[in-house]
């Protein structure tokens, strides 16, 4: 133990404090406004549905509190209870290359992590999900998911994992220079593939039939100025009755996407709407700029661990008295969510900011009543709460609170 030591612990117990103390607040304040459909909902929501919704939320909470706690706990288990020091040593045994000992012992870190999330996910799913109808999907197809998602991971991951630390051992000082391109270039690769490789891996994607709704979107489309590589339905019924339309790609491997439950949901100018608000997204380059303050980020963290690697305070402050570079990379990865707690709002700002300027974009380019008609379809239709704690949104939603958001586009109506 020593300085450092302390310094995580304080950032734990602040980091966790501030988590339940918004959760809490967030819990009440919902309780607080379930009785009653808020003003601006009155003739659009019923009151069966604004308490479903508060319900929903609290449920989620209760197990987000849960997870909290889980993972705080394991947190400490892997770094000053010695876990990652142990899974280190037992793949030095096996006297297999440097290489192949640190992939080992990653790898089986990820594995034990994503075993430790199941009882979580199935609970979610099979118990919160079911409950309120959302739960589309079997147990088969929950495994089945899980052990894709696992796969990727090791089948694409762990060999970018590979290149990094090779990089680390070999260009010198420099390191996270070259890492940092590499992980960013290695994240555009993915974001370009991902329409036409990964997601069918998951999903099955139909191009929109001709009709009156494809006309209308093709309109749209040709307005905003926007080449997408097809028009798809996602089947996401066969896991979730919750709606959602995205685009998603780069370059000339764009898609749209809509889950075909949102098409049974809303009427075709609501869809128009929505996809609206999408592609406003990609016209005020939101994408772009997230890619680009991410891209900022990574490089600020490689920079961060290029400095911290050579510490011996940053090792043994955390448990761990194995001084190579994969135990750093996921120490780091591990415990800077505890430091940067104070992020989150700053980025949910931006984010809500964009969201804003997405609704203006559809406002001009299609009906801002029909957004307003469609938006609030969805809000009753995924159970989310149209009384969120303000300060609990400002830390941990992307969209703006219901309200605010459908007041901002009611100004676009006059």
């Amino acid at each position: 133990m020593n300085t450092f030591t302390i310094i995580f612990l304080i950032a734990v117990v602040v980091s966790y404090s501030i988590q339940h103390w918004l959760s809490s607040r967030q819990k009440s304040f919902v309780l607080e406004h379930r009785s009653a459909v808020p003003d601006a909902f009155k003739e659009s929501v019923s009151l069966d549905a604004h308490q479903k919704a508060a319900d929903y939320t609290i449920d989620n909470g209760r197990l987000g509190t849960i997870d909290g706690i889980v993972g705080v706990i394991f947190l400490l288990i892997l770094t000053l209870g010695g876990g990652i020091s142990a899974v280190f040593k037992m793949w030095s045994s096996f006297g297999l290359s440097p290489m192949l000992t640190d992939l080992g012992a990653v790898g089986s870190i990820i594995i034990i992590m994503t075993l430790l999330e199941i009882p979580s996910s199935l609970y979610q799913t099979f118990v919160i999900e079911e409950k309120y109808g959302f739960n589309k999907s079997t147990v088969a197809r929950f495994f089945k998911d899980q052990a894709i998602s696992l796969s990727l991971v090791i089948a694409i991951g762990m060999p970018i994992f590979a290149l990094i630390l090779w990089v680390m051992d070999s260009v010198g000082d420099l390191w996270w220079l070259y890492a940092w391109a590499i992980l960013m270039s290695f994240s555009l690769l993915m974001s370009w593939l991902f329409p036409t490789v990964i997601a069918p891996l998951f999903n099955e994607f139909t191009p929109m039939e001709d009709g009156a709704l494809k006309t209308r979107i093709q309109g749209l489309l040709e307005r905003c100025g926007f080449n997408s590589n097809g028009i798809f339905i996602m089947d996401g019924s066969k896991r979730s009755g919750h709606g959602n339309a995205y685009f998603t790609g780069m370059g000339n491997n764009k898609r749209i996407v809509f889950f075909d439950t949102l098409i049974d949901s809303l009427d075709d100018e609501e869809l128009e709407a929505v996809l609206a608000h999408e592609l406003g997204h990609f016209k005020r380059k939101h994408v772009i700029k997230m890619l680009i303050a991410s891209a900022f980020m990574t490089l600020i963290s490689f920079a961060i661990l290029g400095w911290l690697i050579n510490q011996d305070w940053f090792f043994s402050g955390l448990g761990v008295d194995t001084h190579s570079n994969a135990a750093a990379l996921l120490l780091f990865t591990l415990v800077s969510p505890v430091f940067t707690i104070f992020m989150q709002p700053i980025s949910a700002y931006f984010q809500r900011k964009f969201e804003f300027e997405a609704d203006d974009f559809a406002s001009d380019n299609a009906k801002a009543s029909k957004m307003i008609s469609g938006l609030v379809k969805l809000y009753e239709e995924n159970a989310s709460t149209l009384t969120p704690d303000p300060l609990y949104s400002a830390f941990h939603y992307s969209h703006p609170p219901a309200a605010i958001r459908i007041a901002h586009l009611q100004t676009k109506m006059s």
